[in-house]
């Protein structure tokens, strides 16, 4: 018999057998572990964004596919489609009205809006601040009875007071001699748009007001009473000390006031001559309604329509990222 050699030991630095397949099954587990944690939360969402996604993302792409067609009557009455592109699109882009009338009334009406909602609102707010507590609790009640009134409501109340001839603006201007007979201030596009401008502020400062106001309120007094102490008057106080701490609620405010602004509809369509028969006072929103359901051109419509949306996703899109930048900050 030949001897047999001893066995060699095991050295250190190797592994017990079935160590990597116990250590590949732990790694494994803890991998599905953490996946189904990552899970967790979108499972929890997932029944809320079925519901948004047939509320809101399904009506967007029915609209986007009636914008690629001619959609009238007789495609509703049929049900078939007729495919035309983007001829929709291209008539939009070229048509005058849309350079000439409706994006200066949408754009100019915005900016003018925003910048007067915003003013007016934080000046309310500076006032509501310098109240006591029961009067600015008072007062912040009252204006926010504005806010919660519906924008149809607040329109009517509008026409009444401009009405031209039972308007208590044209009675009190021909009491006082300043007007010898009644006029009519819904024909002219200026003085159209300067009344839908006093009932846009007149409904959207309090949220504007009550915003600022919360600010203010944080603003810490020992800096506005050093800067006192200084010199520095209430202009100087304000814009040195208030509206740099205020900078993120300011922005909040004006891309919110922003968003609304661009998509007014129901204060323009409302006045008398806003529902197209005076066609020098559309808008983006009331010309896509007016040719969808006036002219019964819902693919005309439909493809306004997604030129608006598609607008206000950019504005969108500069909110958020100016939301997430201050933030970081």
């Amino acid at each position: 018999m030949t001897a047999q050699a001893p066995p060699t030991p095991r050295s250190s630095g190797q592994a017990p057998a079935g160590a990597g397949r116990a250590a590949g099954g732990w790694s494994g587990g803890w991998s599905g572990r953490a996946r189904a944690a990552a899970a967790r939360p979108w499972l929890l969402l997932a029944p809320a964004l079925l519901v948004l996604a047939v509320l809101l993302l399904w009506p967007l792409v029915r609209v986007f596919l009636f914008s690629l067609q001619d959609y009238g009557l007789r495609e509703i009455t049929t049900g078939e489609p007729n495919w035309i592109g983007l001829r929709n699109y291209t008539e939009i882009l070229t048509a005058p009205e849309l350079w000439t009338v409706v994006l200066p009334n949408t754009v100019g009406f915005a900016v003018l809006s925003v910048a007067g909602t915003v003013v007016f609102g934080t000046a309310v707010a500076v006032l509501l601040a310098s109240l006591g507590p029961f009067w600015r609790t008072v007062t912040s009640s009252a204006i926010m009875a504005a806010w919660a009134m519906p924008a149809v409501t607040g329109t009517y109340v509008w026409v009444w007071i401009f009405d031209a001839d039972r308007g208590v603006f044209n009675d009190t201007l021909m009491n006082l001699g300043l007007l010898d007979d009644p006029t009519n201030w819904f024909t002219g596009r200026w003085t159209f748009y300067a009344i839908v401008l006093l009932n846009v502020i007149h409904h959207g400062f309090p949220f504007v007001a009550v915003t600022v106001l919360a600010g203010l309120l944080g603003v810490p007094k020992e800096m506005l009473e050093a800067a006192e102490m200084d010199g520095a008057g209430a202009f100087r106080r304000f814009f040195s000390i208030v509206v740099p701490q205020l900078r993120q609620v300011f922005a909040v405010v004006i891309i919110l006031s922003t968003i609304w602004d661009f998509k007014v509809f129901a204060q323009v369509y409302l006045m008398p001559g806003g529902a197209g028969s005076n066609r020098s006072v559309l808008n983006l929103g009331v010309w896509s309604y007016v040719e969808s359901f006036g002219q019964n051109r819902y693919g005309f419509g439909s493809a306004i329509a997604v030129l608006l949306t598609l607008l206000l996703l950019a504005i969108t899109a500069v909110y958020v990222r100016t939301v997430l930048a201050e933030e970081e900050r």
